[in-house]
């Protein structure tokens, strides 16, 4: 399954009949799937099913979804008051012969009684509405489709770049591993001079004690299992980068373990050069954390 950033646009657009619509979607970072959606009044009834389609292809990111409809003709209609023109009617046959004027009621009489005839937008046929709504929610489809793929471009570019942050995480992790004051023979002899200087300059300290301190510094400033995780957690970023998918937040979760190690590393070290390999480290590891913020 491919990579997919957070970040993309897409539009679409088409018509319906005497309606045309867009859809503009915009996605950035985010800890879930946050849709912010606007739709122009009275197609309330699309919400549920615009929802349920972002959610089905969308696992996280702030999401901004825009409907703009406009109509490109204007029709109107006459609603005539039937219970007005009644009325009138029955008025006229209660006057009968009083009328001066017995001729039959013209249509511009009519139209000046008040109420008597409203002139409105047209009210299209739920057949036309139901296409209209179906061509919508297919142009969001369309538009969906075009931001995953957007994000799944960005997806494969972050991932080439966090798998390059992971073999330098683990070219770094040899460097320290390879380093000699590393081993436990220098550390011994480091701590065998320390112990001579000291006895030296205070003879009356107890040898014995003193021996017993050095092993239980020397055994806590071993960097084997520091090293081991971190060779661990690379091989557990690899993996996930190859399985692809949804894997931000696992990436976050490594990239802290990534830091606590090389932390540990940098307050056990006891030589410049695993310092400056720690510090570098640290950097790295920043770089790929930042990256995977990014990650779907």
């Amino acid at each position: 399954m491919a990579l997919q950033s957070m970040t993309g646009f897409a539009r679409s657009e088409g018509t319906s009949g005497r309606y045309r619509w867009a859809w503009e979607l915009r996605s950035v970072n985010g800890k879930g799937l946050d849709i912010r959606l606007r739709l122009p009044g009275g197609m309330e009834a699309l919400e549920v099913e615009v929802r349920h389609r972002l959610s089905e292809a969308l696992s996280r990111g702030n999401l901004q979804v825009t409907l703009s409809v406009t109509i490109s003709e204007n029709r109107v209609e006459a609603v005539v008051n039937e219970e007005a023109l009644a009325a009138v009617l029955k008025l006229r046959d209660a006057l009968g012969s009083s009328v001066v004027d017995p001729s039959p009621m013209r249509l511009d009489a009519l139209l000046g009684i008040r109420g008597l005839v409203e002139f409105r937008e047209a009210v299209d046929s739920e057949e036309i509405i139901a296409a209209r709504d179906a061509a919508i929610l297919e142009g969001l489809s369309k538009a969906v489709a075009a931001l995953g793929d957007m994000r799944r471009r960005e997806g494969e570019a972050l991932g080439r770049l966090l798998a390059g942050h992971v073999d330098r995480i683990e070219e770094l992790a040899r460097r320290v591993e390879a380093d000699p004051s590393r081993s436990p023979e220098e550390i011994a002899r480091k701590l065998e001079a320390q112990l001579q200087a000291l006895l030296e300059s205070a003879p009356s300290l107890d040898r014995d004690r003193l021996h017993a301190e050095a092993a239980l510094i020397a055994t806590k400033a071993d960097l084997r299992e520091e090293i081991d995780r971190l060779k661990a957690h690379v091989g557990a970023a690899r993996e996930l980068l190859a399985e692809g998918g949804p894997i931000g937040r696992k990436l976050d979760f490594l990239a802290q373990e990534f830091n606590r190690e090389s932390n540990t590393i940098c307050s056990k070290s006891n030589a410049v050069a695993v310092t400056s390999a720690g510090i570098e480290l640290k950097v790295v590891i920043d770089q790929f954390r930042e990256q995977v913020q990014n990650l779907e």
